[in-house]
């Protein structure tokens, strides 16, 4: 069964960058769609942006053009680099995986059936 493991959140400053870390576990991540959501406090949780098997991403308007997702699939790692953070940055970041089917990925959180236990991203001053 494919587990997941989040890491590399922390606090950092407006404008700074941050590496996420999802190390899986059990199965390979060759068929799977990888993607990276977050809940901030007082907010329902979103999508931020998802690759299928076959390196197509799929990106929220929020982190477009700041956030990369990439993937190493012989290491078994996703990963989320995030630059030029925000405050409104601030949230618990999750790591999800679904079976990837023909097609792009998808930002709602209910297809996604594995789930790491988040890691806490704050952004401050």
């Amino acid at each position: 069964q494919l587990q997941l493991v989040e890491s590399g959140g922390g606090l950092v400053q407006p404008g700074g960058s941050l590496r996420l870390y999802c190390a899986a576990s059990g199965v390979t991540l060759d068929y799977y769609a990888v993607g990276w959501f977050r809940q901030a406090p007082g907010k329902e949780r979103e999508g931020v942006v998802c690759m299928n098997h076959f390196g197509i991403t799929s990106f929220a308007d929020s982190g477009r053009g700041r956030f990369t997702i990439s993937r190493d699939d012989a290491k078994k790692t996703v990963y989320l680099e995030m630059n030029s953070l925000k405050p409104e940055d601030t949230a618990v970041y999750y790591c999800a995986a679904k079976r990837s089917i023909v097609g792009r990925c998808v930002l709602s959180s209910s297809p996604y059936d594995y789930w790491g236990q988040g890691t806490q991203v704050t952004v401050s001053s």
